[in-house]
């Protein structure tokens, strides 16, 4: 069990709570191949018959070598792209715990319904492209490691800066 801050907004403004999530994987749902991100809205909160009508094709190679499918959205032509979480990264797909433990009744407890290893995401202008915001925040998580992994004296020493 992990305790963490999330924020919360609504109406513009934000705050800070603790919430406890439960970061299991043992015998839990794989996903990977089915988590998409979709650009839209869907107001809907509840089951549906998503694989009846949304079926992705492949159609491809882009022109930037990536892997590219198509499907079709209310009518509308989506190209999309499949994209790997990085290496000792994993996701999760969480759900509101029903009944929070009796030490934390005022703060939101989440559990794990399912993981994925990947997300393919969605873009109805355009074919996928590495210079898409999703790609360009997944470059930022090998920055943040190289920011906050500890430099040995060995790496200092032979570094330019340090000449």
């Amino acid at each position: 069990m992990r305790r963490v801050w999330i924020g919360r907004g609504k109406g513009g403004e934000w705050k800070m709570e603790k919430a406890s999530i439960d970061l299991k994987r043992d015998g839990i749902e794989d996903l990977s191949g089915r988590i998409h991100q979709l650009p839209c809205c869907v107001k809907h909160d509840g089951p549906a018959s998503v694989s009846h009508y949304f079926k992705p094709k492949p159609a491809g190679v882009g022109d930037e070598g990536l892997p590219l499918q198509q499907a079709h959205f209310r009518g509308r032509l989506l190209q999309g792209t499949a994209l790997h979480l990085p290496h000792g990264y994993s996701g999760f797909v969480l759900g509101k715990k029903s009944s929070p433990t009796s030490s934390d009744k005022n703060s939101p407890s989440w559990d794990t319904n399912a993981t994925f290893r990947d997300i393919t995401y969605w873009d109805h202008e355009y074919a996928p492209s590495h210079n898409d915001e999703l790609f360009r925040a997944f470059h930022w998580l090998t920055v943040a490691k190289a920011l906050h992994n500890p430099v040995t004296p060995e790496e200092l020493a032979s570094s330019s800066i340090a000449r």
